[in-house]
């Protein structure tokens, strides 16, 4: 009797065993199905943030270049949103193209939003768009959605009912558009400031000129940047010339020349900056920097001025951009003048000539903009015009 109960309870034990192991297939199954599918859709929330950095970036790229171009607010804002959308268009997410969705109302709405950004380093800086003269920042939505690109598709998971996953990502980029001044950039690299300086009423008056358009009969408008070369030619291209040399500095034997590095600065060391910029020894002789006080200023020493010597450097430089301080005021005469610089101004030389009668001499230049290394952001606005930081991610 007691060995048929044994026999029993085993045949018991090994139909319950049948279902346990029978059932935990089924949840192996399901965690099998849900693994999978939770991977294919964080791989496409990569793809998805991948993207919205992209059209991020690009179109921050494009609102910069439009502003430094002159360009209205709104054709800036209107390229800016385009160039996200080309952006978007070109990455493919779980195999689809990604649209955003400019048709909003406002700037304050919709996948594609300008503003400006204070603080780069605060993650509590919001997007302002409050002010259109500050813009400087791109935020970019991208969606997966039933209403746009479609949500991202759940494979075994439908056998539970689960048919899809909306997404959505956002990133921000922004650039600082007004300049306090250039440390030592991490990278090592040189900054492409030029240690010849303008003085701020002719520039003021160039700004106005450039503001109220072009003439028909424009006499300083002689020069245009080739597209294909990059290099200047005779045309016109509705920016207004003016000579950075020479010009009066209401200081004797000086006629604009100003040491950054070392006021010892030779014939070599000017010639040098033209050609490569301002190097992390000649920073390191400033004190690691060179900015605006709390004042706005910046007290530079004068050298004796642009000669002869650079006409090769200058020349080789054509077309390229690069950056100029701009000063309000100069005392002293010769290597004792000390310059005032209130302002930074990306430009580009157009032409040179060094010899023959003053009259006859000059170095002609044009604003544009110039992607500064090393700068260090204001919190004034218009300390600069046409200088840049690279665009960055902020988040």
């Amino acid at each position: 009797m007691k060995y048929r109960q044994r026999q029993q309870q085993a045949a018991s034990r090994n139909g319950s065993i049948t279902i346990l192991a029978a059932i935990m297939c089924v949840v192996l199954l399901g965690m099998l199905a849900f693994s999978v599918d939770l991977g294919y859709v964080l791989s496409a929330r990569e793809e998805l943030q991948r993207t919205a950095d992209a059209s991020a970036i690009a179109a921050c790229w494009e609102l910069g270049q439009q502003l430094s171009d002159q360009a209205s607010l709104t054709e800036a804002s209107v390229l800016t949103r385009q160039t996200a959308e080309l952006y978007s268009s070109q990455n493919r997410v779980t195999n689809q193209n990604v649209s955003l969705d400019l048709n909003a109302s406002n700037n304050t709405e919709g996948d594609v939003v300008v503003g400006y950004i204070a603080d780069f380093l605060n993650p509590a800086s919001v997007l302002d768009t409050s002010n259109p003269n500050k813009y400087n920042a791109v935020r970019v939505r991208a969606h997966k959605n039933s209403n746009l690109n479609g949500e991202v598709p759940y494979y075994f998971a439908n056998v539970f009912g689960l048919r899809s996953q909306a997404l959505q990502t956002e990133a921000l980029a922004g650039f600082v558009r007004d300049v306090a001044g250039f440390q030592i950039p991490a990278n090592g690299s040189n900054i492409m400031l030029l240690p010849f300086a303008l003085d701020l009423h002719t520039y003021e008056i160039l700004i106005e000129q450039i503001a109220a358009g072009p003439n028909d009969t424009p006499p300083t408008n002689v020069w245009a940047i080739d597209s294909d070369t990059g290099l200047p030619v005779n045309g016109y291209d509705n920016l207004i010339e003016v000579n950075l040399y020479p010009q009066g500095t209401d200081s004797p034997g000086n006629r604009g020349t100003v040491d950054i590095g070392s006021s010892n600065n030779s014939t070599a060391d000017i010639a040098r900056q033209i050609l490569h910029g301002v190097n992390a020894t000649d920073l390191a002789v400033l004190g690691g920097e060179i900015r605006f006080d709390n004042a706005g200023e910046l007290k530079l020493n004068g050298d004796t001025g642009i000669s002869a010597g650079f006409k090769d450097e200058l020349s080789a430089i054509r077309g390229q951009p690069r950056c100029i301080p701009i000063f309000s005021e100069v005392n002293g005469p010769g290597n004792t003048a000390v310059y005032t610089i209130v302002k930074w101004c990306g430009i580009r030389i157009m032409d040179v000539k060094l010899t023959g009668p003053m009259t006859k001499k000059h170095v002609t230049i044009q604003v544009g903009p110039i992607i500064c290394a090393g700068v260090i952001p204001s919190t004034t606005a218009g300390t600069s015009d046409h200088v840049y930081s690279t665009v960055v991610l902020i988040e």
